[in-house]
């Protein structure tokens, strides 16, 4: 999606998009893009639990547009993964260095100055901090470089969908043989979705504890009815509700049926003759 002629096509059909960089791959974006100085904006965005910290800013070589995006709380992880690599590196190193070399983790960190041996280098190591909690955009949009991030996390949550309706809703494998029943199933699928984004978007309004999508399924399925007889008298019986059943019928607006309810007789329900 990212390569020249990709976006080439898509500026040749007025396109409007967002993509992902190749950080590290990009002679243009690792020697003038991340070497620029502008002026970083701070952007929070709210998540369930806390919120996530970016410092965002915008650069433009020759038209081409760039959202740079600096997360605090990932470089602090991507340093300490770091940290902890080199000293199994420089560990290593003490024991022969043949083996190591076959490791990419390690093999991005190392130099031979003398060929005789290999040792770490600190020019790489320095080079590998610049990217600590780092990612870049491409955009021909014209929205603001926070809506442009905003715009970008949305994407996620799209392939969090598209994940979730394969996996956790089971809509995979597909077997049809008509273009109408694939579409169909399409529209259930998509259908699915906006129902599951409706009942977490209700949910997350609440006090409750958020209950596991997982959770939720396993629940419902164990949710049922049955009608029994006995003696002539008739009755409809409701199983127990787990946890999350309370708090997605406070969601929805539901109400359980009663857990014994009383059912006309068979004979009762006969019609007359």
């Amino acid at each position: 999606m990212i390569s020249a002629a990709t976006i080439a096509q898509l500026e040749a059909q007025g396109i409007d998009y967002i993509l992902g960089a190749r950080e590290r791959s990009s002679k243009e974006i690792r020697e003038t893009v991340l070497k620029d100085d502008g002026v970083s904006v701070p952007l929070i965005i709210p998540r369930q639990k806390g919120a996530t910290e970016l410092a965002v800013k915008e650069v433009k070589i020759a038209g081409r547009r760039y959202i740079v995006c600096r997360n605090p709380e990932e470089a602090r992880k991507d340093a300490e993964t770091r940290a902890k690599l080199l000293s199994d590196l420089s560990r290593k190193l003490s024991q022969g260095d043949k083996a190591l070399v076959g490791n990419s983790g390690y093999r991005r960190f190392l130099v031979a100055p003398d060929g005789a041996g290999f040792a770490i280098d600190p020019a790489k190591v320095e080079a590998d901090a610049a990217f600590d909690g780092l990612f870049v955009l491409r955009t021909n949009m014209k929205l603001s470089p926070l809506a442009v991030v905003l715009r970008y996390r949305q994407l996620l949550s799209v392939e969090q969908s598209f994940l979730a309706s394969k996996t956790l809703m089971a809509t995979r494998p597909v077997y049809h043989r008509t273009d109408a029943a694939i579409r169909g199933h399409i529209f259930c699928t998509f259908l699915a979705l906006i129902l599951r984004h409706e009942l977490l978007a209700r949910l997350a309004t609440r006090k409750d504890p958020m209950p596991e999508w997982r959770q939720i399924i396993d629940d419902l399925a164990d949710l049922s009815v049955v009608d029994v007889e006995q003696d002539g008298r008739r009755a409809r019986l409701r199983t127990a509700p787990r946890a999350s059943i309370d708090p997605v019928c406070r969601a929805v607006g539901l109400s359980l049926p009663p857990v014994f309810q009383e059912m006309p007789s068979s004979k009762s329900a006969e019609p007359a003759t």
